[in-house]
């Protein structure tokens, strides 16, 4: 990283951040294009999950290629000043790489979707057959992140 001040390098920092996030931008690449969507998510032992549809550009480029980069953010806002040069945005954020995988299996669906709603609620949750067997899982094993914050 280029500004070492901003670097965040704690790992329970950089924990918080994921917490803390409603978003999280998965990026993906298909013959040197990138393509990148918002998903909800879910985070627990240094792994993502996302729920998905069985198909859609997103499983297809997966499985050609399951090398990602994700991008979380939070406490973001907008500094203004008098010169628009000097305008700036406070944030904290995390990027990283990682290896995705698609999970089918119907009790490790059960899990992930147990950790993506636990992101987002305290409630705990009961699966229908059809809805899992409609579903896909996408867990993505993270291999870097680095935290970076600006105005904290």
């Amino acid at each position: 990283m280029r500004k070492k001040e901003m670097e965040i390098t704690d790992t329970a920092a950089i924990e918080s951040i994921i917490l803390k996030s409603s978003v999280c931008r998965l990026a993906m690449s298909e013959n040197d294009r990138p393509y990148i969507v918002p998903l909800c998510f879910g985070y627990k032992d240094n792994a993502l999950y996302f729920h998905s549809a069985r198909e859609g550009k997103k499983v297809d480029m997966l499985r050609k290629n399951s090398k990602v980069c994700f991008e979380l953010d939070t406490d973001n806002e907008i500094v203004s000043d008098e010169s628009p040069c000097k305008w700036t945005m406070k944030y904290r954020s995390v990027i990283g790489n990682g290896k995705a995988s698609l999970i089918h299996d119907p009790e490790a669906k059960r899990q992930a979707f147990d950790i993506i709603m636990h992101h987002y609620s305290d409630k705990v949750s009961a699966y229908s057959e059809a809805g899992l067997d409609n579903s896909l899982i996408i867990k993505i094993e993270i291999e870097s992140m680095t935290g970076k914050q600006l105005g904290y």
